[in-house]
């Protein structure tokens, strides 16, 4: 299992994958042709398939690799996975690999079976650089590092300017947050800053991984306004 923003798992991915085909195929030079299968919840693979297999054939001649999605087994009741076999060389896999991951990173279901007891390899719809402009420093409050399921929260701040775009019209985009993450999410009252700052105060509650969704998806809020 690897976690993380999509491009740092990209990197995981690549290095996994020229290691073992540096021990296994070390003799069959540098185009070595190997099979890799993604573990995909059952509700996200309509997505990768798209309408009328538009999408996955879109992939293909993208990456270049063999993609295909098994079918789900009832043989296992409870088990919702299904497996998405990408077969090329590494170059291939891992172009394949980068647009079912950012296929994934837009898909709802996703997101929240991130966020369930035994999760998936998580995808943070996140930012892969340091904090974008309009956020401010993290602040722990009372985190326990070994414990994901205890209740912690941190304090992040968040430029007066830019605390619409959390909120949203009618507090929509904090809501909708709240409930992919899984987390609580409370905002300042105006005027109320983190001290020596002008940015608003943004606490996050709730499991290390439902803080962890809800600090990327602000971010990528609000670095939606530096990136136009």
């Amino acid at each position: 299992m690897v976690s993380g923003l999509v491009d740092n798992i990209l990197k995981a991915v690549e290095l996994i994958l020229g290691k073992l085909i540096d021990e296994f195929y070390a003799e069959d030079g540098d185009d070595v042709r190997s099979k890799v299968r993604l573990v995909v919840p059952n509700s996200s693979c309509g997505g990768i398939i798209g309408k009328g297999g538009a999408t996955i054939k879109s992939f293909i001649e993208d990456s270049r690799a063999g993609i295909k999605i098994s079918p789900q087994d009832n043989n296992f009741p409870g088990l919702h996975d299904r497996l998405v076999i990408v077969t090329g060389t590494l170059g291939e896999q891992m172009r394949a690999i980068e647009l079912i991951l950012y296929k994934l990173a837009e898909d709802r279901h996703y997101i929240q079976s991130i966020i369930a007891p035994f999760p998936y390899a998580a995808v943070y719809v996140g930012m892969n650089y340091g904090p974008p402009n309009g956020i401010g420093g993290r602040f722990t409050n009372n985190r326990y590092q070994n414990k994901e399921d205890r209740d912690n929260s941190v304090t992040i701040g968040v430029a007066d300017e830019h605390v619409g775009l959390v909120l949203g019209q009618n507090g929509r985009n904090i809501m909708e947050i709240s409930q992919l993450s899984g987390a609580r999410i409370k905002i300042s009252d105006r005027g109320d800053f983190v001290s020596g700052t002008s940015d608003r105060k943004v606490t996050i509650a709730g499991s290390q991984r439902a803080i962890r969704t809800a600090e990327s998806m602000i971010f990528r809020k609000v670095a939606s306004v530096s990136e136009r």
